[in-house]
């Protein structure tokens, strides 16, 4: 008898602590972007507690922060660069490290902003940048930046390049630089001109240190953007955390779409803990038209697109996408490394929609 209460014993503290171990809490990590609004919202929505997991949310600077600290078990998910969950998984640039994604966060959000100084010299669009250069061989080549090598920003800027002409090896240097950092490096000389996300291209608009010259949407239409990351390890071994956590920021996306509720999402992005931009900034690419500079402003509804166009499905187009761009760029340089079955095994649409089917129909 004795020994049947101690087996009983036994397997309540394996329960209680398996229960603790499925409820302790989540560490996420993001950097100050707009597309990082999901995880925001889902935050300040009780979206996350609604779902039942405990998240706390880790403001970094920039994505090799991020990766440096998934990849050594500092944070459990992660706001990360659609390429960087194929390139730790590769073993690209880090130790190699299993990643998944069951979650694409955003489509588009990116652009390309160029120094005031080209423009007083004459630059106005890719094709007087080509001239600029042509007519200033010899002198220091110009310094572009991009905010990580296995980024979207990497790829749709050395698209751009080229589609003008400008071979992005050899007639500029390229720069990794935070993404908040962007328009205070431009500012000071340091950058002639830079891809990032929003809101760093209107800062640089806002305070006429900078213009638009091109934005993701119209680069690459529809091209994936962030995207939830997590570890192998995390989606099998806490695996009902993990589908909750998708779950909430599903919903998150969706709100985050809806036009009638931008207003409310720059407020909570602007605060010191989030971004910390000026609402004005913030404003210019969320509210449906966008600020090129010099006196240029469009309309623009797509330009961060949260849920619209099936955007949060991690499909194999998307992972096409990715990786083509990866091998393209340079940054994946053997494509034998891409297995049979690379991109189903990192972009993880059979988790998007197990996760889905926890989302009630009246929220969909």
């Amino acid at each position: 008898m004795a020994g049947a209460n101690c087996a009983t014993r036994l397997k309540k503290s394996d329960a209680m602590t398996k229960k603790r171990q499925q409820q302790k809490t989540l560490r996420m990590g993001f950097v100050p972007l707009c597309d990082c609004a999901p995880i925001v919202m889902a935050r300040e929505l009780g979206l996350f507690e609604k779902h039942g997991v405990d998240v706390e949310l880790k403001r970094e600077v920039g994505w090799a922060t991020i990766r440096d600290k998934m990849l050594y078990g500092e944070l459990d998910a992660a706001h990360a660069t659609a390429a960087m969950v194929f390139a730790a998984t590769l073993g690209l640039g880090s130790i190699q490290t299993d990643c998944v994604t069951g979650l694409v966060l955003n489509l588009h959000g990116n652009a390309i902003t160029l120094s005031n100084r080209l423009w007083e010299a004459g630059v106005r669009d890719g094709g007087t940048l080509r001239e600029f250069i042509r007519s200033t061989r010899g002198e220091p080549q110009l310094t572009l930046g991009v905010v990580f090598p296995f980024s979207s920003h990497n790829f749709l800027l050395r698209k751009w390049l080229r589609s003008h002409s400008i071979d992005p090896d050899r007639d500029v240097q390229l720069a990794v630089v935070p993404p908040p950092q962007m328009a205070a490096s431009m500012k000071s000389g340091n950058l002639d001109g830079y891809c990032a996300g929003e809101p760093w291209n209107s800062v640089a608009v806002m305070h006429r240190t900078g213009w638009v010259a091109a934005t993701s949407a119209e680069i690459s239409p529809l091209h994936p953007e962030k995207v939830l990351m997590v570890s192998r390890d995390f989606a099998e071994l806490r695996e009902a955390e993990h589908l909750a956590l998708i779950a909430a920021l599903i919903e998150a996306c969706r709100f985050c779409d809806q036009p009638e509720n931008r207003d409310r999402i720059i407020e909570t992005l602007a605060q010191p803990q989030y971004i910390n931009a000026p609402i004005q900034a913030l404003r210019m690419s969320m509210c449906g038209t966008f600020d090129f500079g010099k006196g240029r402003v469009e309309k623009m509804s797509d330009f961060n697109i949260f849920a619209r166009h099936n955007a949060n499905e991690p499909s194999a187009d998307k992972a096409r996408w990715v990786l083509g761009n990866m091998t393209e760029s340079g940054v994946l340089p053997d494509p034998a490394l891409i297995g049979p079955n690379t991109m189903s095994e990192v972009f993880r649409a059979d988790i998007f929609h197990k996760a889905s089917q926890l989302i009630q129909p009246n929220h969909e």
